[in-house]
C-alpha cells in the first residue's frame, strides 16, 4: 500500500520497457516495435500516476497552481493529457516538432529539457528513498517534487498554447455566466414546477434538452442582462450562442408578445417536447 513502494515498481516497469525497446531492431520486428511502444505508453501513465499521488500527499500545499486548465479547449482535458505531455517533451528534445512550427518547438526545447532532466532527479531520488525509508519524504525528496512540479505545469501551458488558441480572461467569464444562467434557470424551473428534484438526482435525459431551452427563455426575458443579453453586438457574446445572434433576436419578439399564461404553457411544453 505505500506509495514510495508502487513507484519502485511502476518505475522498474518503465526501465524495463525502454532496456526492451533499446534493444530490438525495429526494422525487423515492427509489430513488437509496436507493442513495446504501447507497453511504454502505460507503463508511464502508471507512473506518472503514482508520482501524482505522491505529490498530493508529500507536498499538497505547494503544488503549482492549475488555474491556467480552465483556459483550455474541453477536448484537451483529458484523464492522460500528463502522459500526452511527457510524450511531447521526448520528441521535442529528438527534434521531432509535432503539429507546430519548427519555429516554436525549437523555443520549446529548453522547457522539454528541463522538464526530462527533473523527471530523471524525480526517479532516482524516488527510488533511492523507497529502498531506504519508504515511509517518510525528507527535505531533499520535497525539493525535487516541488521543481518537477512546477516545470511540468510550466510546460504544459506553454505546449498547449503553441499548438491551440487558449481561452481569454474575457472568454473564461462568458463561459460562467453561462454556468449561472443555466444554475438559475434549474432553480427558477423548480420552483415553477417544470422540473423535479428527483428527475435531477436520477440524471433525467430529457434535462439534457429541457434545461438549455429553458435557458433561452430565462437568459431573453427574466435575465436579459447575461449572456444573452441583445445589446451586446455578437462579437461580444459567448461563442456559443453568438452564430444565433439574429435568431435570438426573432424569439425574443416573439416571447414578448405572449401573456403570463402563454409563457408558461410554453415552458411547460419546452419540458416535454422532443
Amino acid at each position: 500500500p505505500r506509495l514510495l513502494s508502487q513507484f519502485f515498481f511502476a518505475d522498474e516497469m518503465v526501465t524495463r520497457v525502454v532496456a526492451e525497446i533499446n534493444g530490438l531492431d525495429a526494422e525487423l520486428d515492427p509489430q513488437q516495435y509496436l507493442v513495446l511502444l504501447n507497453q511504454l505508453h502505460l507503463s508511464q501513465a502508471h507512473l506518472l500516476a503514482v508520482l501524482e499521488r505522491i505529490m498530493e500527499e508529500c507536498i499538497p500545499t505547494q503544488r503549482h497552481s492549475r488555474d491556467y486548465l480552465v483556459k483550455f479547449p474541453e477536448e484537451l482535458l483529458v484523464d492522460n493529457l500528463g502522459n500526452h505531455m511527457l510524450f511531447a517533451a521526448e520528441c521535442l528534445l529528438a527534434g521531432t516538432f509535432l503539429e507546430m512550427e519548427e519555429s516554436d518547438g525549437a523555443q520549446l526545447r529548453p522547457q522539454a529539457r528541463n522538464l526530462l532532466c527533473s523527471l530523471e532527479l524525480v526517479r532516482r531520488v524516488l527510488r533511492e528513498q523507497s529502498l531506504s525509508q519508504p515511509n517518510s519524504y525528507p527535505e531533499p525528496v520535497r525539493t525535487v517534487l516541488i521543481q518537477f512540479d512546477r516545470l511540468f505545469a510550466e510546460f504544459e501551458l506553454s505546449y498547449v498554447s503553441s499548438l491551440v488558441a487558449v481561452k481569454s480572461p474575457d472568454e473564461i467569464y462568458r463561459q460562467q455566466e453561462i454556468i449561472v444562467l443555466f444554475c438559475e434557470t434549474v432553480e427558477r424551473a423548480l420552483h415553477l414546477g417544470y422540473l423535479t428534484q428527483e428527475m435531477i438526482d436520477g440524471y433525467e435525459p430529457l434535462l439534457m434538452f429541457t434545461i438549455p431551452r429553458l435557458a433561452i427563455i430565462s437568459g431573453l426575458l427574466i435575465y436579459p442582462e447575461g449572456p444573452l443579453s441583445l445589446e451586446r453586438s455578437p462579437e461580444e457574446m459567448s461563442r456559443v450562442f453568438s452564430p444565433f445572434y439574429n435568431l435570438l433576436k426573432k424569439i425574443r419578439e416573439l416571447l414578448r408578445v405572449l401573456s403570463a399564461e402563454e409563457l408558461c404553457l410554453l415552458e411547460r411544453s419546452l419540458c416535454t417536447a422532443e
